[in-house]
């Protein structure tokens, strides 16, 4: 197989200066790990002392029954979580910075360092102020959570100014290579940077990877001062060449990256196992198991129950709106797609004028999207200017807070459709409705109107194929932040 070679390095980029690249010989991890360190120690300080200055007052309390004063206490609890939170592994290379793995390590520390402390001051006979001790649990774990998340808000606007990333050649044919830069030059906060492209064209007659290849690559990899490898494709590259690119990097100094052909796979389904000397990756099936399926039900009603209570001025302060906007009912209630395939009555406010669903179908071919499974109308003018700025806001949405609790919907889904647009479903897209739908989802959280029918479904069914709590958790904290700043793709 012979293998034409062909290097093109991204415009304005080139080595960098001395100090830059001083800088990046300290891996991105190590630095932002610190940034961690110092966020989990502020954190934790402020909840333990806080909590003690709040809730048994500023001078020092003994504990009943030992020795022991609280702000000692405080001490030992603050010591023994931060060292529960290095032991978890929650500040790990492999961890920090991506999905949700790390905050699952950060709440399960949180939790096994309270029970520590409980089961001590059992043995030990020693009585803890219940509300010293229960209100710092939870606070601390949300308050490490919001501190974790706040440092990747932090990481993802230095990566968009290209800082604290790791720099990367592509090796692969020139379709995989576009592909993977494309995907990457859309998410730069993902903090792979490509710096140079390796293409091969194959063709049979020789061996795709050579010793004299290696040696080009080393010497492209120190021109352009790159971090590491990324093998975006095995079209024309196997095992052995890929064994043999990671044989010409420095050993533990430059990094081996390749592009398994595993799309929209969360991170917990995949485990890499070497048997027999072959590192195979196990892909875990979806589970949606009783105690899941409790667990994800309880926290939409408890969720629900808790917002409806919490916005009941809201609502009222709505629905006085939507009554002055015009003639017609303040609550509109329309037939949408459930689990299952089985319809049911979606609550909103009104946002348009009474009597629009008749003209949607005109609209729709007026537009040319008739037969699009999204039946969405640029400049709708049915719509209102009340229910324009409901919209925007999604304060429109709220009453499907009663749809939750009546177990129709779930807080995080993907949105209910129609039936004219389930008609539209192919196979997958009928996956969708494997779970309830849900007030958010994935796709309102990246990119809202702004993302195309095939984009839409891809992130659904990613939401379907790998759902946890601490996922519709995450979902909800951006639902809130996009809702309180919608910016230009709301509608």
């Amino acid at each position: 197989m012979k293998t034409s070679v062909s290097y093109q390095d991204s415009p304005g980029l080139s080595s960098g200066s001395t100090a830059d690249r001083s800088a990046r010989r300290i891996p991105w991890q190590r630095r932002y790990a610190r940034w961690v360190l110092l966020a989990d120690a502020a954190v934790i300080a402020t909840v333990v002392f806080g909590t003690q200055v709040l809730w048994l007052g500023p001078r020092t309390v003994g504990v009943t029954s030992s020795t022991l004063d609280y702000s000692t206490v405080s001490v030992l609890t603050s010591t023994a979580w931060m060292l529960a939170l290095a032991l978890s592994g929650s500040r790990q290379e492999r961890v920090i910075a991506y999905g949700v793995a790390e905050y699952r390590l950060v709440v399960a520390a949180s939790l096994q360092v309270f029970g520590i402390v409980a089961i001590a001051a059992y043995l030990t006979t020693a009585e803890l102020s219940r509300g010293y001790f229960l209100l710092s649990l939870p606070v601390g774990c949300l308050a490490l959570v919001a501190g974790r998340a706040l440092c990747r808000r932090m990481l993802a606007r230095r990566r968009r100014t290209g800082e604290m990333g790791t720099h990367v050649v592509l090796i692969g044919s020139p379709e995989e290579n576009a592909r993977v830069a494309a995907e990457l030059d859309r998410q730069p906060s993902a903090g792979l940077r490509v710096i140079g492209v390796h293409g091969l064209d194959r063709t049979p007659g020789r061996s795709s990877w050579s010793e004299e290849q290696s040696e080009r690559l080393r010497r492209r990899l120190d021109d352009l001062d790159a971090d590491g490898v990324l093998v975006s494709g095995s079209a024309v590259l196997d095992a052995h060449d890929i064994r043999r690119i990671g044989w010409s990097l420095d050993p533990g100094g430059r990094q081996l990256i390749v592009a398994v052909n595993l799309t929209d796979v969360a991170g917990p389904r995949l485990h890499t196992r070497p048997v027999a000397g072959l590192p195979l990756v196990h892909v875990e099936t979806p589970r949606y198991s009783r105690a899941q399926q409790l667990s994800k039900r309880a926290f939409d009603v408890v969720g629900a129950s808790a917002l409806v209570l919490l916005l009941s001025p809201v609502f009222a302060v709505v629905a006085l709106l939507v009554r002055a906007s015009g003639p017609g009912p303040i609550l509109y209630r329309q037939e949408r797609v459930g689990q299952g395939g089985i319809p049911f009555g979606m609550l909103k406010f009104r946002s348009m004028v009474d009597g629009a669903d008749s003209e949607l179908q005109g609209l729709l071919q007026a537009q040319g999207r008739s037969e699009s499974p999204l039946f969405k109308v640029e400049r709708d003018p049915r719509i209102t200017p009340v229910g324009r700025w409901l919209r925007r806001y999604s304060l429109d949405e709220l009453p499907q807070l009663f749809n939750v609790i009546a177990g129709r919907m779930s807080l995080v889904g993907p949105r209910p459709q129609r039936d004219a647009e389930v008609a539209f479903y192919d196979d997958d897209a009928r996956r969708r409705l494997i779970v309830r739908p849900g007030m958010s989802g994935l796709w309102q959280v990246s990119g809202r109107s702004s993302l195309t029918w095939e984009d839409a479904i891809r992130l659904d069914l990613f939401y379907v194929e790998n759902w946890s709590l601490v996922g519709d958790i995450a979902i909800l904290a951006k639902t809130f932040r996009a809702v309180l700043a919608p910016g230009d793709t709301a509608h």
